[in-house]
């Protein structure tokens, strides 16, 4: 994520000061030192980040903790509030007709976030439809198609036609049926008054109700100029962050947001034409502080079941807390959780697993579990539907016999059973809750205690 070293050096600052009931001008100095060193590190303006700073070091002294707070969950809500208002508000996107103009440097990934965009608005059941522009970069068309086939949206654009305002104009008219038009423009490799004069007249043609700037998050210190200048140009409402899956730092994002006055639209967090999200300030940081994020976990898993259900006509996943829960549906609930994103993205919107606790995994934790799902797929489709159906039949010699046929070890068929053990139990405890149960063990992950959660990651699966 953005300005994950700032995360991870906050939180392993806030955990120094576990169990101190008050807080010295001493500890406010360390965490307010560690602030600036991973914003300055991530680009942030100096400016910037030292108004920041300041802002928590004076309430951090001068305000006195609720009772019965400690001295680390006061400076954590000062520090979260305070990063909140760095980043703004969401960019308000009506969900109903508009057209949006997309404008930023070449490679900063217009044309995919244009596509991302366009599949959002499709999963909030609007119709979309893409208008590539771009002349000026070889393959933009091509590019645009092809994300646009992906997304399964409209799409428009002319390879043939040299002239980009003649293409905006066309492509308006031939997906007149559409509700939302994003039309993507061309980039340059700097700020060029061709580039600034071609996105000028595209404007005055499609009229937009809502221009976004797209930016890449390693961007830098060049983000303040850029964004200042197509401000000047059209006028800036929103910023898309993109590539906030690699090891981008996000300051230079920072700072151009707060050059224009703009507020963050959209992030896009990986490759995929869904790995896209809606920007919303308080998960955002959540996830930053290792508090979790559950509005967007509870998007992501409704639609990734959806998607799952859907494709496995056969599978209800409501079936699994009224009757018993099989192979197929941990093969399925595992096919879901692929859908999600990568896992280490998903762990980091859980109270009490992201934060801290990511930090002390190893690098490579999460890629050996991706592996694991992987591997206990195979296992499953080497099985017979009455293994499938009824796992406890499985005995020694059709795990040898599941083990040749998948070209796995017996050992990797043991360990998905007992995954399968495991979740069954889990599952049979939240068949046996009511409601106040369950608001508690809710109210348990929020505080970040994971609580309710422990059964789920034994036995040595993919969460073990």
């Amino acid at each position: 994520m953005v300005l994950d070293d700032l995360g991870s050096s906050l939180r392993g600052t806030l955990d120094r000061l576990r169990g101190k009931s008050r807080i010295s001008e001493e500890d406010v100095e360390e965490v307010v030192k560690e602030i600036q060193r991973s914003l300055l590190q991530a680009d942030a303006e100096v400016s910037l980040v030292m108004d920041l700073s300041d802002s928590i070091k004076e309430r951090a002294l001068e305000e006195e903790p609720p009772a019965g707070t400690t001295a680390r969950d006061h400076v954590l809500r000062i520090v979260y509030e305070e990063l909140v208002d760095l980043v703004g508000d969401s960019t308000e996107i009506p969900l109903e007709e508009q057209t949006i103009l997309l404008a930023g440097l070449q490679g900063s990934g217009k044309t995919t976030t244009a596509a991302k965009m366009a599949w959002w608005f499709s999963k909030k059941g609007l119709r979309p439809a893409v208008i590539q522009t771009d002349t000026f970069r070889p393959g933009a068309y091509d590019q645009a198609r092809e994300m646009a086939e992906r997304a399964e949206v409209e799409f428009y654009g002319d390879p043939d036609e040299d002239d980009p305002v003649k293409i905006a104009r066309d492509g308006l008219e031939a997906t007149e049926d559409a509700e939302v038009h994003i039309v993507d423009t061309a980039g340059r490799h700097a700020l060029e008054d061709e580039l600034i004069e071609e996105i000028e007249e595209i404007e005055s043609v499609v009229d937009p109700d809502l221009n976004l700037l797209v930016l890449d998050a390693a961007i830098g210190q060049n983000a303040k100029e850029q964004a200042s200048e197509f401000d000047d140009a059209i006028g800036i409402e929103g910023v898309a962050i993109t590539k906030l899956d690699g090891t981008a730092k996000g300051g230079g994002a920072l700072t151009a947001v707060d050059e224009t006055g703009a507020t963050i639209a959209f992030l896009g967090t990986g490759e995929g034409v869904k790995d896209v999200e809606r920007f919303e300030p308080s998960g955002f940081i959540s996830r930053l502080l290792g508090m979790g994020d559950l509005k967007q976990l509870t998007e992501r898993v409704e639609r990734a079941m959806a998607e799952t259900e859907e494709e496995e006509e056969d599978w209800d996943p409501e079936d699994i807390m009224d009757g018993s829960f099989t192979l197929k549906d941990l093969r399925n609930q595992m096919r879901a959780m692929n859908k999600m994103g990568p896992l280490d993205q998903v762990m980091d919107m859980i109270p009490g697993l992201g934060g801290s606790m990511m930090d002390q995994l190893p690098d490579d934790a999460m890629d050996v579990t991706q592996d694991r799902m992987r591997t206990f797929e195979v296992v499953i489709d080497s099985m017979t539907e009455e293994e499938l159906e009824n796992p406890r039949q499985i005995g020694a010699s059709r795990i040898e016999r599941i083990a040749r046929g998948s070209g796995t070890d017996e050992d990797a068929v043991r360990e998905l059973l007992e995954q399968h053990r495991v979740m069954e139990q889990a599952i049979k405890q939240f068949q046996g809750m009511g409601d106040a149960d369950m608001q508690r063990m809710m109210k348990q992950m929020q505080q970040g205690g994971g609580g309710g959660m422990g059964g789920m990651g034994g036995g040595g699966g993919p969460f073990g």
